[in-house]
């Protein structure tokens, strides 16, 4: 992805997003094709996953669309978002985002890289 930096110059970048297990491994399996959020994502192409308190990036996916969801829609789902019917009361977040993915790559070994304090969601990596 690229972007313009404070020079002017364009500067490149992926974006990397943070997931917790087992919700990563199932992505990069290929077997979770939507990831559950509280919000949309405009962020569309191949993003770096990191696993949740490794500090390593262990794969990448491309988000292909961010769609809001009806209650009965994520419901109606669980083939597509992994979460168990019986984990859903109450519902993960007010307002229910899939954001789709595709094409995961998981690497044959994982890539540290350097945490920046306060992020939770999304890390800019070089």
């Amino acid at each position: 992805m690229n972007i313009l930096g404070k020079n002017g110059r364009v500067r490149r970048y992926m974006k990397g997003l943070i997931v917790k297990l087992p919700w990563i491994d199932l992505i990069l399996e290929g077997k979770k094709p939507w990831e559950i959020r509280g919000s949309h994502t405009t962020i569309r192409g191949k993003i770096a996953l990191i696993k949740s308190g490794t500090g390593c990036v262990w794969g990448t996916v491309e988000v292909l669309d961010s769609r809001r969801l009806t209650e009965e829609e994520y419901q109606h789902s669980e083939h597509l978002h992994c979460i168990p019917n019986t984990d859903i009361n109450p519902l993960p977040y007010k307002r229910i985002h899939a954001w789709v993915l595709g094409n995961p790559q998981p690497f044959k070994e994982p890539l540290p890289y350097q945490h920046p304090l306060g992020a939770v969601i999304w890390v800019n990596l070089s």
